[in-house]
């Protein structure tokens, strides 16, 4: 009722807003796409995890920290940030290089929707780690590592995208004559 006429918050708009019902609107996706959108999100997040537990393995490994819960360690926010803690090394270096060859993977399972799934993943991540940690990061240090390994994600799956698949991109110019 309220936005059946015009746009209320200044009224300068004009814009006239009808009333749809339930009716009117119709979804153009096909179940079949459904399942491959939601097989590729599962792919994705088997690989991510198993990207992170592989990588948090090799570090535990290579720095010999013998102090990290190597099952928690992808959802470990509290960890004191200093450049001398073994600890924090391991989950900082696990986090980052499991961003960057994550987003290499998920240009090979998706082709050109890296960016997509990239934050879809990080969403699920997050639900996981407030799950599992039973509290919400606040800590700064863990939204840092987290943003710029989402971002070297996106890019270099992107980048990778592009190279690998670029001939089955589509570009504005090509649309004009089509």
């Amino acid at each position: 009722m309220l936005l059946d006429y015009c746009c209320r918050c200044c009224g300068y708009c004009g814009y006239t807003l009808k009333r749809y019902g339930p009716t009117s609107i119709k979804i153009k996706t096909n179940i079949s796409e459904t399942w491959v959108v939601l097989q590729n999100l599962l792919m994705c997040m088997v690989s991510f995890y198993a990207i992170y537990y592989i990588v948090v393995s090799v570090c535990i490994g290579v720095l010999r920290v013998h102090e990290v819960d190597s099952l928690l360690a992808p959802f470990d926010y509290r960890t004191q940030p200093s450049w001398q803690s073994p600890k924090y090394l391991v989950t900082v270096i696990s986090m980052e290089v499991t961003y960057v060859l994550g987003g290499l993977i998920f240009a090979w399972i998706v082709e050109e929707w890296v960016w997509d799934y990239a934050i879809t993943v990080t969403l699920i991540h997050i639900g996981l780690t407030v799950a599992v940690m039973s509290d919400f990061p606040s800590t700064e240090h863990y939204w840092i590592a987290l943003g710029s390994g989402l971002v070297m994600m996106i890019f270099g799956g992107q980048l990778l995208a592009y190279k690998l698949f670029r001939n089955n991109f589509v570009y504005p110019e090509e649309l004009l004559n089509f």
